[in-house]
């Protein structure tokens, strides 16, 4: 199954748009969970506790790596595949580079890793994305305007009377995307660009970070980003959802947090 076939599958089966962050973050695990085995626990129980609510999981691979714990995320992505069939993963790594690189890159992603979608930097062109496009079964997703404040000190700059993150966006669409398999990084808090954002690229999907602990708007992000049959959104929630409790049960409010988000995404997608 293709990337794009399981997240479109995901988002009618578990009528949802939420995509949860699995962000584990040294100190903030629950009380008795600690070093590579505890953080194995602490995402598999979040994972396990609401595959039935979400269209995609997004481990980011720095938050394992800084902890020595690849083996981990690599145990957790299999968990995800074996478990939960036909909940796509999309690796966090924003990688970027060219040649033999871009190559070790997408099969890190992709071979080792066993993810179904790659985050990836677009600004060093085309051939340093080629070797993840060439894998038409996998999710392209490209870096368009982020949620970041410092996103504006270059993708805001007038590139032929546009903005650059559009001139990326169109470019991506146009010419970028003969399999099928990208999708775009628009971040929740600039809900405006997100709407030009859509109308550029039709119904390729956005992966669309900044909800909660950055501030985005859920009814804005619908709004502005929203395909006409309500779908074509992975809206991320890293933070509010795994950290919703820090007690013995936390898979339990994070399954809560995660169903309060899928509820009030789904209030504004008609």
């Amino acid at each position: 199954m293709t990337f794009m076939t399981a997240l479109k599958d995901a988002w009618r089966r578990n009528d949802s748009l939420v995509c949860v962050g699995l962000d584990p973050e040294p100190g903030r695990l629950p009380a008795g969970l600690s070093g590579n085995e505890g953080i194995f626990a602490f995402c598999r129980d979040i994972v396990d506790a609401t595959a039935g609510q979400v269209c995609a999981y997004k481990p980011q691979i720095a938050h394992f790596a800084a902890q020595r714990a690849e083996g981990v995320l690599e145990r957790l992505i299999a968990h995800i595949h074996d478990r939960h069939p036909g909940i796509p993963v999309i690796l966090d790594a924003k990688r970027g580079d060219i040649g033999s690189t871009a190559k070790h890159y997408a099969s890190e992603a992709f071979d080792r890793y066993a993810a179904d979608a790659v985050t990836l930097n677009p600004y060093l062109g085309r051939d340093s994305i080629e070797p993840f496009l060439e894998r038409a079964d996998k999710g392209v997703i490209l870096l368009c305007r982020t949620s970041n404040p410092g996103g504006k000190d270059f993708q805001a700059l007038d590139c032929g009377g546009e903005p650059l993150y559009l001139r990326v966006a169109e470019t991506i669409a146009r010419e970028w995307n003969e399999n099928g398999n990208c999708a775009l990084v628009t971040g929740a808090t600039w809900p405006e660009e997100l709407g030009r954002v859509r109308a550029a690229v039709g119904d390729m999907p956005l992966l669309v970070p900044g909800i909660g602990a950055q501030g985005g708007d859920v009814q804005a992000v619908m709004k502005n980003g929203r395909t006409a049959d309500g779908t074509g959104l992975m809206i991320s929630s890293s933070r509010a959802i795994l950290y919703a409790g820090s007690g013995s049960d936390f898979a339990d409010l994070a399954h809560r947090a995660t169903e309060e988000m899928r509820k009030l995404t789904n209030s504004f997608r008609h």
